[in-house]
């Protein structure tokens, strides 16, 4: 088949394009799937980068559980496509069938989660023609979107689900979402919406339009020179109840004074930088909360499946790439030009 490998920690030159890689063959209780769509996500950049650090080194060079990864490795979380072929103890009927693929890989609550396999990190995932995944993460979707649309929901979403969740965001709340044009929170602005909470997003420049499209109640432009007197003057004098962050680096401490009293910051990226400063006088005296937060559970994943099925949901897809081109659109994704998510289309040829 044809596939990209990932053939060790680096930039784009890490990332090989072969036609004759083996076909996977699904063990026991596992489908395979003809790939569609695969999404983009920034766990596949840090990861091909080595960038998660380890508990002692925070520049060492590990994978997302913060340790060494088996090379070659395919990457790619996100799947959409229809099963091909299935394992033993899995029903011939499943072939054929149209699936979305969940792409946390444990068994268990949420302590598993913490130290799961990852579609695409710790197996093969879906930069390639096919994919084998246990038969229970194949999900079966109806849906009249296609492939590539499907295939930037499962991280972003599930991720962004569980942001909320962790944060115990109510109806009513008011949410402040950092990196509002990308995957994760552009899925934010949705999903808080959609639970009946206030958004108020941090975008760049000729981004905030889109994010109040999506639902926002209030824009706030991320190069400001003061960013909490921007979000409190856009609340009418209010402050947020929770801080969803994707970005972190020098926005932290304005992020944590901005919040009122008792409130929640909740993170699951650092784009701009994972190490930070804080005067942890702020929290205590305001008395609020951290909460670390990374992709989502099973149920969050069958919770954000149904509101695809019932049409709840805006895929953003910014644009496709053949798979050969995996180099250039992670280079694409790197310069966060574009709002939403990139996906790759097997089927597609060189441009």
């Amino acid at each position: 088949m044809r596939a990209v490998l990932l053939t060790g920690f680096g930039g784009p030159e890490k990332l090989e394009y072969r036609e004759d890689v083996p076909d996977p063959e699904p063990g026991p209780g596992e489908v395979r799937v003809r790939v569609g769509a695969a999404a983009l996500n920034n766990t596949d950049i840090w990861t091909r980068q080595g960038a998660y650090g380890s508990p002692d080194d925070p520049g060492a060079q590990a994978g997302w559980r913060r340790e060494p990864l088996r090379f070659p490795r395919i990457q790619g979380a996100d799947v959409a496509g229809r099963v091909d072929r299935v394992g033993t103890g899995v029903p011939e009927t499943r072939i054929g069938e149209r699936v979305l693929v969940d792409p946390m890989l444990y068994d268990g609550g949420e302590r598993e989660l913490v130290t799961t396999d990852y579609l695409g990190s710790e197996r093969d995932g879906g930069f390639a023609e096919l994919v084998t995944v246990p038969s229970a993460n194949a999900h079966a979707v109806d849906s009249p979107l296609a492939d590539a649309e499907l295939a930037t929901f499962p991280t972003a979403y599930t991720t962004a689900l569980r942001m909320l969740r962790r944060a115990g965001v109510t109806a009513g709340e008011t949410v402040l979402v950092t990196g509002a044009s990308g995957g994760v929170g552009s899925a934010l602005i949705q999903l808080a919406v959609a639970r009946g909470a206030r958004v108020v997003a941090v975008a760049g420049t000729g981004k905030r339009e889109r994010a109040a499209w999506l639902g926002a109640h209030a824009t706030v432009d991320r190069d400001t020179a003061d960013l909490g007197a921007d979000v409190v003057a856009a609340l009418g004098g209010e402050r947020p109840d929770v801080v969803a962050d994707v970005v972190a680096g020098p926005l932290f401490p304005a992020l944590l004074r901005v919040l009122g009293p008792l409130g929640r910051y909740v993170v699951a990226g650092a784009i701009a930088g994972p190490l930070v400063e804080a005067d942890l006088r702020t929290v205590y005296l305001r008395q609020l909360r951290l909460v670390g937060s990374s992709f989502g559970t099973h149920e969050d994943f069958r919770e954000v499946l149904a509101h695809i099925e019932a049409g709840e949901l805006q895929p953003l897809l910014a644009g496709t790439y053949p798979l050969a081109e995996l180099g250039r659109a992670q280079e694409h994704f790197t310069r966060k030009e574009f709002f939403g998510k990139l996906a790759v289309v097997p089927g597609e040829v060189h441009r």
